[in-house]
């Protein structure tokens, strides 16, 4: 578990730690970035407003059954190697967005959901990504890319100390486009691994 001074970033436990994400990146806006493949959005409008709604520890009774059951499925350790953090608002306590970092080429990634945005809370969903890659899974080097025009994302990775890197200038997104790209890096020597599940505990 991670904190920051308004975010508080976990390991997703049930479904619905990785629903309310989801529904936190299914946007337009958000889709204009990331480029999502379309199994991985929740689709109705209506779905995302009620996810997003919710709290982590709400009442779930209320729901009919198997909507209820995917939400409280116990989730496995996933073999994709992404490390993923949800990541609700200390306020109250209503899903915020997630982070991810991925295991084999350190790079990361991150969206807020809709009411979290422009407020400053992509520095801190950043930040984390950073501690989950070097002190907890043992990345001496942690990248990211953004289109040259993102400047919200551009923005915040600078902010939080990440400098230009190479890599290549065109990446394909989940959808199939293909986008110009800018690379940046975050490069600390003293790591520590803490195993994949690491972000259960800090």
């Amino acid at each position: 578990m991670l904190r920051s001074e308004r975010l508080l970033l976990y390991t997703p436990l049930i479904g619905l730690d990785v629903l309310a994400p989801a529904a936190a990146a299914s946007d337009a806006e958000t889709q204009r970035w990331l480029g999502s493949r379309a199994d991985e959005l929740v689709q109705h409008e209506d779905t995302r407003e009620i996810l997003l709604s919710m709290r982590a520890d709400d009442d779930l009774s209320w729901f009919e059954t198997r909507d209820r059951l995917t939400m409280m499925r116990k989730l496995e350790h996933p073999s994709d190697g992404i490390v993923r953090l949800t990541a609700v608002h200390l306020a109250d306590g209503t899903y915020a967005g997630a982070t991810n970092v991925r295991l084999e080429s350190g790079e990361i990634g991150g969206w807020l959901a809709p009411g979290y945005r422009r407020q400053g809370l992509g520095v801190e969903l950043f930040r984390a990504a950073v501690q989950l890659g070097h002190r907890h899974l043992g990345l001496k080097v942690v990248r990211a890319g953004a289109e040259p025009t993102n400047s919200a994302s551009r923005g915040a990775l600078t902010t939080v100390g990440f400098t230009p890197a190479t890599g290549p200038a065109r990446f394909t997104l989940g959808d199939g486009r293909e986008v110009d790209t800018c690379w940046y890096q975050h490069v600390q020597d003293r790591t520590s691994h803490c195993g994949v599940g690491a972000a259960h505990g800090s």
